[in-house]
């Protein structure tokens, strides 16, 4: 879906998709290799059954099926974590799992219990104010809020749908803006033009973004230059 080489020469942590809606063994022991020479974090990017999707369709998925379907994703990227020379420190549901559980207190739980019962010392990576951040705080285990430099935010803090134009981002300048802005202000311009409160702790660009490592690589320039250090939260 994109360049991971490039992507691995500019990051700091690395969301790797566990086989459910990309990857699989090959993919992910090239990037946990790779990742583990070059200090990089990894975290498992665990999503929906849906490879068809890419994981980006909702699926009403009974929680205990989410919460072992997430384990399994957990633990295979953690396997060959650890053959490679690495662990998953942290993890990030992806897409439609990602958006449902802002809101979906049950989806947030599931993932919560898999990665709870998997490893307590893991981090959870969400969106600001989410279901899941709150519930894995309560459950004790420690949280990240992240933000997006490549997608478009409402008012209210929610990502504006892909299916919307002006949803993701792809001009650098305009994406490094944003990430300056996050990072030194913590707020980002709304799609309806409102500032956005967005406290965040890490900024993540997509892998499948058109000139995703263009992108990150003039994102580092410009944080680099106004004195902001990039290291990964996990």
């Amino acid at each position: 879906m994109g360049d991971d080489a490039g992507l691995l020469g500019v990051v700091s942590s690395a969301n790797v998709a566990c086989g459910f809606h990309g990857g699989d063994p090959t993919i992910m022991r090239g990037i946990c290799e790779t990742a583990a020479a070059r200090g990089i974090t990894v975290g498992a990017h665990v999503g929906y059954r849906d490879l068809a999707g890419f994981g980006r369709r909702e699926i009403a998925v009974p929680a205990t099926q989410l919460a072992d379907d997430v384990l399994y994703q957990l633990a295979a990227l953690d396997g060959i974590a650890r053959v490679a020379g690495t662990r998953v420190r942290y993890v990030k549901p992806h897409g439609a799992l990602y958006n449902t559980i802002v809101h979906d207190a049950e989806q947030a739980a599931a993932v919560v219990d898999a990665a709870r019962s998997y490893d307590p010392t893991l981090t959870i990576l969400g969106l600001p104010g989410s279901e899941v951040l709150r519930i894995a705080t309560v459950h004790g285990l420690s949280t990240v809020p992240e933000a997006f430099g490549d997608r478009a935010y409402h008012t209210d803090g929610r990502l504006v749908s892909r299916r919307r134009p002006g949803a993701v981002i792809t001009d650098p300048g305009a994406v490094a803006a944003r990430c300056l802005e996050l990072a030194t202000t913590g707020t980002v311009t709304s799609i309806e033009g409102e500032p956005v409160a967005v406290r965040a702790r890490s900024l993540c660009v997509h892998g499948d973004t058109p000139g995703a490592v263009g992108l990150l690589r003039r994102v580092r320039e410009v944080l680099t230059e106004h004195g902001i250090t990039i290291a990964a939260f996990a």
